[in-house]
């Protein structure tokens, strides 16, 4: 697909540069570029929560094994509304 972008001329200068230098052509070097910041920004990042607890205790027993649900419940127990 063809497409029109604006470019500041000193960037364009660089790219031009580097394409030759490396024996490529400017076309690849901006898919190259686009392909890099696309990639980056749609990646997921993982999320690991650490391990942690109060006081090294961990839940009470009879909470153990609890859905979060119940324990959503039981965490606002009497607080209404």
């Amino acid at each position: 697909m063809k497409t029109t972008i604006d470019i500041s001329d000193p960037l364009l200068e660089k790219a031009r540069r580097i394409a030759a230098r490396e024996g490529t052509t400017l076309k690849a070097l901006v898919e190259a570029g686009l392909r890099r910041v696309v990639e980056e920004r749609t990646r997921q990042h993982s999320f690991t929560l650490r391990p942690a607890t109060y006081k090294g205790r961990g839940l009470q027993r009879e909470v153990q094994g609890v859905s979060w649900d119940r324990l959503r419940e039981l965490a606002y127990e009497g607080r209404g509304g």
